[in-house]
């Protein structure tokens, strides 16, 4: 059978650079794991994915997060909704590490009470040390059964289990364990952006495209 002639799609191409992957996504987590004080360190994440009972997160390996994961295990995984981003946002550049790293000096600024400074509550867990936070619908307790070094020894892949989810009444379907879909609604981090399912809520300082996009941006 003769094959359709092929069109020529090249000038709809945009090349990027090899180390920056375009696909960026995700609904935002905001992690929350222990200090070796016994204090919470709080950190917003976009990098992971799920299957069954399982969360594999992707943590730089020089960051807090990763550092914490390794020594005590438990962790809460926490959804904020898109009104929160201003939340999210306000730990965007701060690090539980002391003294700051020296890569992260130019932008970075030590934080040790994350809770103080993303202004939320801390809500006690039922099987791991680290609090949940309350003014999220979604959340859950997890412990990490294996951390991998990635290729390139710059991040760790971090393998939890999900051992209790926690979720707001009006997210889930009535008589059901099921969330509902029409009501839970995640904050999805796109390009360094905010939006809700839809609707866009703000972006990062650091945003490749907020200066070309003013008349689109919100007010």
């Amino acid at each position: 059978m003769r094959q359709p002639p092929r069109k020529n799609h090249e000038h709809h191409n945009a090349h990027h650079h090899p180390t920056e992957c375009p696909i960026r996504r995700h609904p935002v987590m905001l992690l929350c794991t222990e200090n070796a004080d016994g204090s919470t360190n709080i950190s917003p994440a976009s990098s992971y994915w799920a299957l069954d009972q399982m969360i594999v997160l992707g943590l730089l390996a020089d960051g807090h997060t990763a550092a914490n994961l390794r020594r005590r295990p438990g962790l809460t995984v926490n959804f904020p909704h898109p009104s929160q981003w201003q939340h999210i946002e306000a730990i965007g550049d701060t690090t539980g590490l002391s003294p700051v790293p020296e890569a992260k000096t130019k932008r970075y600024v030590h934080e040790k009470d994350k809770f103080r400074r993303i202004g939320l509550t801390p809500q006690a867990s039922d099987l791991v040390s680290p609090p949940r936070i309350k003014e999220c619908a979604l959340q859950f307790e997890a412990e990490v059964r294996q951390a991998t070094r990635g290729t390139g020894d710059f991040y760790y892949m971090v393998e939890a289990e999900v051992l209790r989810v926690h979720a707001s009444p009006e997210i889930v379907v009535p008589g059901t364990n099921y969330i509902n879909p029409n009501t839970w609604q995640p904050t999805i981090y796109s390009f360094r952006h905010y939006f809700g399912l839809g609707t866009e809520h703000g972006f990062r300082p650091t945003s490749d495209t907020a200066s070309l996009l003013q008349d689109q941006l919100p007010s």
